[in-house]
């Protein structure tokens, strides 16, 4: 990877500001985006600290002009596009009949067309240099979960779109990697919607007991090397999405059970 050009949406912490490091270190120069001005500068200072070549640029991957200008000042500050990792997300915890539709409409502008929209832009330079998309998606890609339907159908929807992008461009020399972490710490859970479109504030899991961040992006990047399809992190991932292909019936009893144990649980 060394002098590669690497784009990562939603940097600004957890898994995208690990593959910062982690791609960084390896020798690529790096881009990153976020909405958060001040802690975009923050990691930008910290990665530069560390001697890795870098650039911040603040937007919104749900808004398609944004996502454009992330592409376009890339590429004109580094002069190619070799990666684009779509990482940015959000994710909500409420039953569906009790979510405002905007909240819904939020997870999936910002998980799925923000994938969309920066896929779009990215493409014609990653055809050039013949390199790699990336999406991270989730288990919830595979396996839906009770009170995440916004977060499991966006989901969904990223792990299909990536499905047709790599068959489209599979005998171009691009490489589509479809990552599915399984519990990561980050903030994902603290910063997830409510019903009524408010912040958790405070994740319901164990986030200690987590795999980090940091190992998930040494995974990831590893998975770029090597060019693989697809990468299923934590074994209790791999196995929700193995018993959910050959037992789909008792893994809704499983999941529902595994996911009323959470503190607050709305379905309990």
């Amino acid at each position: 990877m060394k002098n590669k050009i690497v784009l990562i949406t939603g940097a600004t912490s957890g898994i995208g500001k690990a593959l910062a490091f982690e791609f960084g270190k390896q020798g690529s120069q790096v881009a990153i985006t976020g909405r958060r001005e001040k802690e975009l500068q923050e990691v930008k200072q910290q990665l530069e600290n560390q001697g890795i070549s870098c650039l911040a640029i603040t937007g919104d991957v749900s808004i398609e002009a944004d996502a454009k200008q992330m592409v376009e000042q890339t590429v004109k500050h580094f002069g190619a596009l070799d990666i684009l990792i779509n990482n940015a997300g959000i994710s909500m915890r409420a039953l569906f009949q009790d979510l405002d539709i905007e909240v819904f409409k939020k997870v999936m502008d910002i998980n799925f067309y923000g994938t969309v929209y920066c896929t779009k832009y990215a493409l014609p330079h990653i055809l050039q240099t013949k390199g790699s998309i990336v999406g991270i998606s989730s288990i919830n890609g595979r396996r839906a979960t009770p009170a995440r339907s916004a977060y499991s159908a966006s989901k969904y929807a990223m792990e299909g779109f990536l499905e047709s992008i790599r068959m489209e461009v599979m005998k171009k020399g691009v490489h589509v990697l479809s990552v599915c972490p399984g519990f990561t710490a980050s903030n994902i859970r603290n910063t997830a919607l409510t019903a009524d479109g408010k912040i958790q504030g405070e994740s319901p899991r164990a986030e200690g007991k987590m795999m980090s961040a940091e190992e998930t992006a040494h995974h990831i990047y590893k998975a770029v090397i090597n060019r693989r399809r697809d990468l299923i992190l934590t074994f209790q991932g791999k196995l929700a999405v193995w018993l959910t292909k050959w037992m789909p019936g008792t893994m809704d009893k499983i999941t529902y059970n595994f996911m009323a144990k959470e503190p607050d649980s709305p379905f309990k």
